[in-house]
């Protein structure tokens, strides 16, 4: 056990607990509200691209499959493959489907399923109206006010993830929010696993980087849950995506993160990596034709592993700047293939995972406005699960303190939006309207004075007082509220409860496996 989890867990000895028995978990509200958990979209989703135009575009994918084919890199799962009637040369990596072979693969895809916590009150529903919100993975540097720009390391990884367990509307970790580069590949899965599993009550994610991270990844959830392996099979409690590298290429680990994961029921998000103009053809059209081909292949590829197995359809398709050649995130062209990514999943009736992304290099107005495009996008596509809600900066290369705040902040506006009107006749509050007649103010009414604190929305970051005000309290802007924010949350995090038999199950485990060497580094 850390010396940092350590003195956490001996500083709260006396702390009141509840519990259910071993693995149960204990409930403890982030921030003393549970609002924000259990989202529903409540808007019929906006389609992009007419029925026609779909059609083509699914077909067109699949004209892809048959004719060019797509490589998979791992001599097992060409196997499966050519087991399963696809078109496989002796010697050649190259696999080409038959268009039916994909469609009837695809019919056993559920529609719905529950990704589950450790605390039960944490369970992500995924598919249907759900939508739930991961914060950002994978970035190699972190930055925040005071520190600026650095290389990802353990302090600010669990830092981040303290931050993730402080709000509810952050409903699961979607990754190592920040890599920390400081902890040797071998055994970094270890540590982060665990750090995960203690210092949050959520649900969570292993990268699909070798066949053992997605093994010892499995085991830490089991573990931490304090369930059998036949539970766990039964109950998906692990979820890892699958990139593809695009063009048309899944390689090994991926493969074998497919074939850990949906053989023992587990989530499998795959998402083609297609940025138009690089990875993919310049227009948004053929972009998503080369992202739906790649997409569909992987996706038919869990069911052969294992029919019924749980997956979502990942959408991740920009642009670049073609002067430059870097990706831009949040802009029209992401919108556009938000929109018809979400088409694409409503007519295989799969769960839709994307993403709240931008490529601003600092908290500014474009860190915020392309955010807000990309949230806007993915609400009306109906999106099911979002990576990289919160803290994503850069196009991905920097997980941002602040950013992760003001993104909290926007997300609770989006589920401020779609909580429903109440229009009960308390809520059309012809009573106060009686009371105040022509000519008054509802300030002092009991109607107002029952709901005053409740009304509307409390912003973490938005400042609604007048220019004097403000100015008195120090002009204080977005970026320096949310800097003061994160640390106020921070210092007021509580490790969530875990019990004893199971913690020190985890921590034998993660000895063990160090004591191993962990997982290889030459794949």
């Amino acid at each position: 056990m850390s010396d940092e989890i350590s003195s956490e867990v001996s500083g709260r000895a006396a702390s009141p607990r509840r519990r259910a028995g071993r693995g149960s978990g204990t409930v403890r509200p982030a921030l003393s509200t549970t609002k924000y958990r259990s989202l529903k979209h409540r808007f019929p989703p906006t389609p992009m691209v007419s029925e026609d135009e779909l059609e083509a575009i699914h077909n067109t994918s699949l004209t892809i499959l048959e004719e060019m084919g797509m490589d998979f890199m791992h001599e097992g799962a060409r196997a499966i493959l050519k087991k399963a009637g696809a078109d496989v040369k002796e010697g050649s990596e190259r696999v080409r489907f038959d268009r039916n072979l994909i469609l009837q693969a695809i019919k056993t895809c559920p529609s719905e399923f529950t990704l589950h916590a450790r605390n039960p009150e944490r369970n992500v529903h995924i598919g249907g109206k759900n939508l739930a919100f991961a914060q950002v993975a994978s970035p190699p540097n972190c930055s925040d006010m005071q520190g600026g720009r650095r290389a990802g390391n353990q302090r600010d990884f669990r830092n981040l993830v303290k931050l993730a367990q402080r709000y509810d509307i952050i409903h699961c970790t979607g990754g190592y929010p920040v890599e920390p580069v400081d902890l040797h590949a071998s055994i970094r899965h270890l540590d982060c696993l665990s750090d995960i599993a203690k210092l949050t009550d959520k649900a969570f994610h292993a990268y699909s980087l070798g066949k053992e991270r997605n093994q010892d990844g499995l085991e830490i959830a089991r573990i931490a849950r304090g369930i059998s392996h036949e539970q766990m099979e039964r109950e998906p409690s692990l979820f890892s995506i699958i990139n593809s590298s695009s063009p048309l290429r899944l390689d090994t680990p991926m493969l074998q993160g497919i074939m850990e994961m949906s053989s023992r029921n587990q989530i499998i998000m795959l998402t083609p990596f297609t940025l138009a103009g690089a990875m993919a053809p310049v227009t948004i059209a053929g972009a998503l034709a080369q992202q739906n081909a790649e997409a569909l292949a992987g996706i038919a590829f869990t069911q052969l592993v294992r029919p019924g197995a749980p997956v979502v359809y990942g959408g991740f398709t920009s642009n670049v700047d073609m002067k430059t050649g870097a990706p831009a995130f949040g802009t029209p062209e992401y919108m556009k293939a938000v929109l018809a990514g979400g088409q694409l999943c409503r007519k295989y009736g799969i769960p839709y995972r994307t993403s709240n992304v931008n490529a601003a290099n600092t908290v500014d107005a474009q860190a915020a406005y392309e955010s807000v495009f990309s949230l806007w996008a993915l609400t009306q596509a109906g999106g099911n699960f979002i990576m990289h809600s919160a803290g994503w900066m850069e196009g991905g290369l920097t997980a941002s303190f602040e950013k992760f705040i003001l993104d909290c902040d926007l997300l609770q506006m989006v589920a401020e939006f779609l909580t429903p009107l109440d229009v009960s006749p308390a809520g059309l509050a012809m009573d106060a309207v009686r009371e105040v007649g022509p000519g008054g103010h509802y300030f002092g009414t009991a109607h107002t004075l029952e709901r005053f604190e409740t009304a509307f929305y409390s912003p973490i970051i938005s400042d609604w007082r007048n220019f004097e005000t403000w100015q008195e309290a120090g002009s204080p802007t977005s970026y320096q509220k949310a800097n003061a924010t994160w640390q106020k949350e921070l210092a007021a995090y509580e490790r969530p409860p875990m019990d004893a038999a199971i913690e020190e199950e985890l921590d034998a485990f993660v000895a063990r496996r160090k004591a191993e060497g962990g997982a290889p580094t030459d794949f």
